[in-house]
């Protein structure tokens, strides 16, 4: 006897953007404000449905950063995250989202796109907590996207997408300290940073501190990978990040 004729799933791609940035020295999150149901007057991820079924998951990623940010490839730090596919995850029907991670300095404030109430910045802490409700699973989403970068700040180079093209120690520091919400001890940090071979490099002549000397300047260097690496500080029996030196 011949056996049922099989059929394809219908699945739907959407693409998902975990847009991170330092506000006045809080590491903060985009969440947008969703104009129509599912979860209508909800916040959530900036991100939406491929244009066409010809259309690439990346460029997708780009195109949604584009039309909530303004801004491009070229300056801004953006890298897939992960999938996200469980069956009950989005009430419309089978949805699939590639989320992204994107990282960019002094980010300016956002406007909603068409199928946006509203659009803003949120502290990272407000969303992590459980204060702020979002939409979807993109809390699992927005925590993953964070412990990635918390993650590649201790190996990698990622904390200088978080600076302008120049920036000195200090606004390193503080890349590092709200990322990981906890305070370093400073010179410890300034002598582990100048310790890893490619990792910042000096820029010319400093920026004017006030009531002090110029604070030297520095832009990223050509290694990607630290060596050693920053490891971050341990949480406390209380839950809470204590001040200790990077390790």
């Amino acid at each position: 006897m011949q056996a049922d004729a099989w059929s394809p799933t219908p699945v739907l791609l959407t693409v998902d953007l975990v847009i991170l940035t330092l506000r006045e020295g809080r590491l903060c999150v985009l969440l947008v404000e969703r104009g129509e149901d599912p979860f209508q007057g909800m916040l959530a991820l900036p991100g939406g449905f491929l244009n066409h079924a010809g259309e690439e998951i990346l460029d997708a990623a780009h195109r949604e950063l584009s039309e909530e940010t303004a801004l491009t490839a070229g300056w801004v730090h953006l890298e897939q995250l992960a999938t996200y596919g469980d069956a009950g995850r989005d009430p419309r029907g089978r949805v699939v989202s590639v989320a992204h991670l994107a990282i960019a300095p002094g980010l300016p404030e956002p406007i909603a796109g068409t199928d946006a109430m509203d659009a803003a910045w949120v502290p990272s802490e407000a969303v992590l907590s459980g204060e702020v409700e979002l939409a979807f699973d993109h809390l699992r989403i927005v925590t993953d996207g964070i412990e990635r970068a918390r993650t590649k700040l201790e190996f990698s180079a990622l904390a200088t997408a978080f600076c302008g093209e120049l920036f000195t120690i200090a606004e390193l520091q503080q890349v590092y300290e709200a990322v990981w919400g906890a305070e370093l001890d400073t010179r410890n940090f300034y002598r582990k940073v100048q310790a890893i071979k490619g990792f910042i490099i000096p820029a010319g002549s400093g920026r004017k501190a006030t009531g002090g000397r110029p604070a030297r300047l520095y832009k990223a260097g050509p290694n990607a990978v630290l060596s050693p690496p920053l490891i971050r500080p341990v949480p406390s029996t209380t839950g809470e990040v204590t001040r200790k030196e990077v390790e």
